[in-house]
């Protein structure tokens, strides 16, 4: 069944793709419609922490990716840290296992998650996110499918990004919290600007982001840019 599902995803990206190979935002894509997902994300992770956004089908797949980073909490980094598929059927009803993050992607107009995680071999490198805008929970053929998808975006994601098995791995207190260079630049920024620690920095990016709804990362490039939050 799994040779069936591999061969049936393959066969999907194929014709969805004009170059010798697809790219990380078409197997994502090609999965979101073959399993009728209304949008899908990956996020790639290096040294037990998150680094970076490996595609994203829309902007509300952007933004939902981006919360994690955010929040440091979500079904991808569950799928990460445990190396196990995670589903939840209605994010409204998933506020004691996300408490942040649930209300942040449920404003994006997602109601159900599905998140695999990036494994090559031994090697966690990242996850996959599918998202409904209706609570409608995947079929056990469409979980497997999923499955043969997150292999071969796996595959592709170490292509696109060698780098992936090569930092030293740490362990992670709570899941993968690590951030993009481009966000730890900026904290450094505030960080001398204003007499912050470290910590402290990354904490107001963090909480700016999500007072005014932005991605971190725009947060972070509009610093900078400006060498200030506003």
């Amino acid at each position: 069944m799994d040779h069936d599902h591999h061969a049936a995803a393959w066969q999907r990206l194929s014709a969805a793709t004009t170059t010798a190979s697809p790219t990380l935002a078409t197997v994502c894509q090609v999965c979101a419609d073959d399993l009728h997902a209304d949008f899908a994300g990956a996020t790639l992770v290096t040294a037990g922490e998150l680094r970076l956004l490996g595609a994203a089908t829309s902007e509300q797949a952007r933004a939902a990716e981006d919360a994690q980073l955010v929040t440091g909490e979500g079904p991808c980094t569950d799928a990460f840290t445990h190396r196990e598929t995670v589903e939840a059927a209605d994010l409204r009803l998933a506020s004691d296992r996300w408490p942040i993050y649930a209300p942040i992607v449920a404003e994006q107009g997602a109601r159900s998650v599905l998140a695999l995680p990036l494994i090559i071999a031994d090697l966690a490198i990242g996850a996959m996110d599918l998202y409904r805008c209706e609570p409608v929970p995947f079929t056990t053929m469409q979980r497997e499918r999923a499955g043969a998808y997150a292999g071969i975006l796996a595959l592709l994601a170490l292509q696109e990004h060698p780098h992936l098995p090569t930092a030293p791995s740490r362990p992670a207190a709570r899941g993968p919290q690590g951030y993009p260079p481009t966000v730890h630049m900026a904290a450094g920024v505030l960080a001398a600007k204003y007499g912050l620690t470290p910590d402290n920095a990354l904490a107001r990016l963090r909480a700016h982001s999500f007072r005014h709804s932005q991605p971190l990362l725009h947060t972070a490039e509009h610093v900078l840019d400006t060498h200030q939050l506003d």
